[in-house]
């Protein structure tokens, strides 16, 4: 069902939480100790709205194609974000797309009500809403209509490669406990309109990857891997994937986001500045 956006919510953080800025003019409450807004939601959301000027950028042979943020191609009408937790990829998508309709759909509890709160805290209620319901479910994907663009960025821990944490929301947030990439593929393919994008994120796992996009349905068209500090391994795929059968698949240089001294790199701060944030040092 949808979050009632109607009732009154206090949109200033407790003592317990925090607002941060989202872009240059959105915002984001969440909790001091629990899910927060992280590296792999700002990466998905930049590139679900520059994807398209992206590959148009790699396919050209740009040796900068990050800096390419636009593209002929019409913004989507309709935007789903499955596992929308805060509503941080949903709402970077919101502010960068100012005309287009907006669903998130989320599980937990918390979750629906802190994205319902961050919607209304940045006046956007009248084009952005968030659902409860198990992205798993057929039903509820097929309640939700159909979209241009769907959105994820998923848990991508199992749950036995490590010690969940206490708070049940958090640990949802981080371990595959409601799904992982093949639910979200599987979930996608089923709201996609025809010629549709599927913009996600997952682990440094290629081969689970691109078994998961198959079993859905979908065919790989970008992928970059993301590698947290030069020298260090991938920890993080990004990719877009499309239900049309005609597309060869362009692979981008890995993205490091930071140096060997642990500071950004020109192209980490450079999505940064695209969403409005100041980039500030390290």
């Amino acid at each position: 069902m949808a979050y009632p956006l109607t009732v009154e919510h206090d949109l200033e953080p407790t003592a317990d939480e925090q607002r941060i800025a989202l872009t240059r003019d959105f915002h984001l409450i969440q909790k001091l100790r629990g899910h927060r807004y992280s590296v792999d939601d700002m990466l998905v959301g930049h590139l679900a709205v520059t994807f398209c000027a992206l590959r148009s950028a790699l396919q050209g042979g740009s040796a900068a194609p990050r800096a390419a943020t636009r593209s002929g191609e019409p913004p989507p009408r309709r935007v789903l974000d499955l596992g929308c937790g805060l509503g941080s990829v949903l709402l970077i998508c919101a502010w960068a797309l100012p005309r287009t309709t907006l669903v998130g759909l989320e599980l937990h509890p918390e979750h629906v009500a802190f994205a319902g709160r961050n919607i209304r805290l940045n006046g956007c209620e009248e084009r952005v809403r968030v659902v409860a319901g198990d992205l798993r479910d057929p039903a509820t994907i097929g309640s939700l209509g159909t979209f241009d663009l769907v959105t994820g960025s998923p848990p991508y821990f199992h749950p036995d490669s490590g010690t969940l944490c206490r708070d049940p929301a958090r640990a949802a947030a981080h371990f595959e406990l409601n799904g992982g990439i093949e639910d979200y593929a599987a979930a996608a393919a089923r709201a996609l309109e025809p010629g549709g994008r599927f913009v996600a994120c997952a682990g440094a796992d290629a081969e689970r990857i691109r078994q998961a996009l198959r079993q859905a349905g979908l065919s790989l068209t970008f992928w970059q891997l993301v590698v947290p500090r030069a020298g260090k391994p991938p920890f993080l795929t990004l990719l877009v994937a499309t239900n049309r059968a005609d597309v060869a698949p362009v692979e981008a240089p890995p993205l490091v986001l930071r140096d060997e001294a642990g500071r950004r790199t020109a192209e980490h701060r450079q999505i940064r500045a695209w969403t409005g944030v100041e980039a500030r040092e390290p």
